[in-house]
C-alpha cells in the first residue's frame, strides 16, 4: 500500500501548523472535533434526560458507567476489522452508526431501556473508530514527526473537550431540551462522516487475513518490545487517575468548597495540555525521544506531596506537575508507531485505546475501594510510590527487549555474510 510521507515537521511553533498543510489532515481534525464535542454533549444531555424520566440518580449515573464495558468488548472483538477493512469505510460507517443511535435517542417514544442500549452501541464502536483513525494517521502524515504532532493535536482536542464540552453542554441545556441537545450530537456525527468521506483518500485494507480476537491480541502482545510499549501506555494512567477519582473526598476532608474543587479538577488536564503543547512546539523529535524515560519515571512522584495531607496550593501543584510530565507521551507515540508492523497497526491501535480506557476506569474503581480502608492522602501517596515502581520495571523491560532485538539483528547480519 502506498503511503504518503510528508517532510518531517521542524520543532518550533510552526511544527503544529505544518501538520495542517497536509491535505487530508484538516478534514480529520475537524471531524474529530465535531464528534468529540458531540459525544460529550450527548453524555451530559442523556444523563439529564434519563434522570428526568426516572427520577433516579443511579440510572442517571449509569449512563456514564455504561461506556466502559461495551468499550472494552468492542475494542477486543472488533480490533481485527481495523486492518481487514479500508480505513475510510470503517470510519464513515462508525460515524453513521453513532449518528443513527443519537437520532433514535431524540425520538420522544424511545424508552429509558432503549436509551441505555443505544448508549452501549455508541460505546461499542468507539474503540474501533479511534483505533482505525490512529492507525490511518501514518498513512496521511507519514510515520515520523508529523504523525507525532498530529496525534498530539487530536489528543489535546479530546482533553479540551472534557474541560469545555461539559460546560458547553450545561449551557445548551439552559436553552434546549435534552433531546434537542442530543440532536446536535447526531448532526455532529453526520458532519464528521461527511468530512471523512469527502476529505480523505480511499486506501485499501492492510491485510485480508481474518484472525480471532484472541489471536489478534496475541499477535500484538506476543511481541516483547510492543508489549512493553503497550503497558507503558496502559499502566501509568491507572495510578494517574487516583487523585482525580478521589478529589471530591479529599477537598471535603480539607474543608475546600465546590469552587476550589472545580479548580482542582481542572489542574491535571490543564497541565497535560500545557505539557503536550510545550513538547510538540518547543522540542525536536530527538529531544522528545530522550525525555520519555526520565519524565515517565518521575511523572507520578508529585503525588508524594500528598504524604503530608497538603492544603489546596500544594495539592494543585502536585496535580499540575503530574499533568505536565505527561509530555513524554509524544516520544512514546513515536516509539510505538516505529515498533508496530504495518499489517498489525489497526489492531494494535484499537487495543491500545481500549486498554487505556478500560484500565483508567479500573484505576478509578480501585482508588475508591482503597479509600474505604485508608485515608485519601495515603491512597494517593501510595499510588505515586507503586506507580513509579511499575514504570521503572516497564522501562527496564523495554530496554532489555530493545537490546534483544539488536542482538538478533546483529546475529542475522553476521549469518547473512
Amino acid at each position: 500500500m502506498a503511503t504518503v510521507t510528508p517532510a518531517p515537521a521542524e520543532a518550533g511553533s510552526a511544527g503544529y501548523l505544518t501538520v495542517f498543510r497536509t491535505p487530508e489532515f484538516p478534514a480529520v481534525f475537524a471531524a474529530h472535533l465535531m464528534s468529540v464535542l458531540g459525544l460529550v454533549v450527548a453524555e451530559i444531555s442523556l444523563s439529564v434526560l434519563v434522570y428526568r424520566l426516572t427520577g433516579s440518580p443511579l440510572m442517571s449515573a449509569l449512563t456514564f458507567a455504561l461506556g466502559f464495558l461495551p468499550y472494552a468488548l468492542g475494542g477486543t472483538l472488533l480490533a481485527g476489522v481495523a486492518d481487514r477493512r479500508p480505513a475510510r469505510r470503517v470510519l464513515v460507517t462508525c460515524d453513521l452508526l453513532c449518528a443513527a443511535c443519537a437520532a433514535a435517542m431524540v425520538l420522544p417514544a424511545t424508552p429509558v431501556a432503549a436509551l441505555l442500549v443505544l448508549r452501549c452501541a455508541m460505546a461499542f464502536v468507539a474503540p474501533l473508530f479511534q483505533g482505525t483513525r490512529n492507525a490511518s494517521l501514518p498513512d496521511i502524515l507519514g510515520s515520523g514527526d508529523a504523525y507525532v504532532l498530529g496525534r498530539s493535536l487530536l489528543r489535546m482536542v479530546a482533553q479540551s473537550a472534557q474541560l469545555i464540552g461539559f460546560g458547553l453542554g450545561g449551557l445548551l441545556l439552559t436553552v434546549l431540551a435534552p433531546r434537542a441537545a442530543i440532536a446536535l450530537t447526531a448532526a455532529g456525527f453526520l458532519g464528521s462522516a461527511l468530512l471523512l468521506r469527502l476529505g480523505t483518500r480511499a486506501r485499501p485494507a492492510r491485510t485480508a487475513v481474518r484472525t480471532s480476537p484472541l489471536a489478534g491480541m496475541r499477535a500484538v502482545l506476543g511481541r516483547r518490545r510492543l508489549r512493553a510499549l503497550t503497558l507503558l501506555f496502559w499502566l501509568p494512567p491507572v495510578f494517574l487517575v487516583v487523585p482525580e477519582a478521589l478529589l471530591a473526598a479529599y477537598a471535603d476532608g480539607i474543608g475546600a468548597g465546590t469552587a476550589v474543587l472545580g479548580l482542582m479538577m481542572c489542574a491535571m488536564p490543564v497541565g497535560t495540555l500545557a505539557g503536550e503543547l510545550w513538547a510538540g512546539s518547543a522540542l525536536s523529535a530527538r529531544t522528545r525521544s530522550r525525555i520519555v524515560a526520565p519524565l515517565a519515571a518521575a511523572g507520578l512522584l508529585p503525588f508524594l506531596l500528598y504524604a503530608g495531607r497538603p492544603g489546596v496550593p500544594l495539592a494543585l501543584l502536585a496535580l499540575l506537575l503530574a499533568g505536565l510530565a505527561h509530555a513524554y507521551t509524544l516520544g512514546l507515540d513515536q516509539w510505538y508507531v516505529d515498533a508496530v508492523p504495518d499489517e498489525l497497526r489497526g489492531r494494535a491501535m484499537t487495543l491500545l485505546s481500549t486498554g487505556l480506557m478500560t484500565l483508567q476506569g479500573a484505576g478509578m474503581a480501585l482508588a475508591g475501594i482503597a479509600a474505604e480502608f485508608f485515608p485519601v492522602h495515603v491512597v494517593v501517596t501510595g499510588s505515586g510510590v507503586l506507580g513509579t515502581a511499575v514504570v521503572m520495571v516497564l522501562l527496564a523491560e523495554l530496554r532489555s527487549a530493545v537490546r534483544q532485538e539488536e542482538r538478533l539483528r546483529d546475529e542475522t547480519a553476521r549469518a547473512a555474510k
